[in-house]
């Protein structure tokens, strides 16, 4: 008898403060700065500079895996020498890092 009563009691439950969900949501929202945009926002801050700062001589690698050395830069292109009297023009947005590691061939 006790139990059915239980079931069917109608009292009123304790809802929860809007201002906690919100609070919830905002640190989410700090949180995701935090770990994944901010970081995001200064790799792509170094790669502009890095892009900014490349010079004829430097040795570089493009997104599609090409090592080669910069002969030549414009406002949007690099001229990338990939091998002797082999040149490549590529997109100045393509280089991705430098590539120290390229031994520098023997002339022939």
């Amino acid at each position: 008898m006790y139990t059915l009563a239980f079931l069917f009691q109608t009292t009123a439950a304790k809802q929860p403060s809007p201002y906690s969900s919100l609070i919830f949501f905002a640190a989410i929202i700090v949180i995701f700065y935090f770990f994944m945009i901010r970081p995001q926002m200064k790799k792509q801050k170094e790669l502009k500079n890095y892009r900014e700062a490349l010079k004829k001589g430097d040795k570089v690698v493009t997104a599609g895996g090409i090592y080669g050395r910069i002969s030549e830069i414009n406002e949007r292109t690099i001229l990338l020498e990939i091998d002797q009297n082999v040149r490549v023009k590529v997109d100045k947005g393509s280089i991705v890092r430098t590539a120290e590691d390229i031994p520098d061939q023997p002339k022939q």
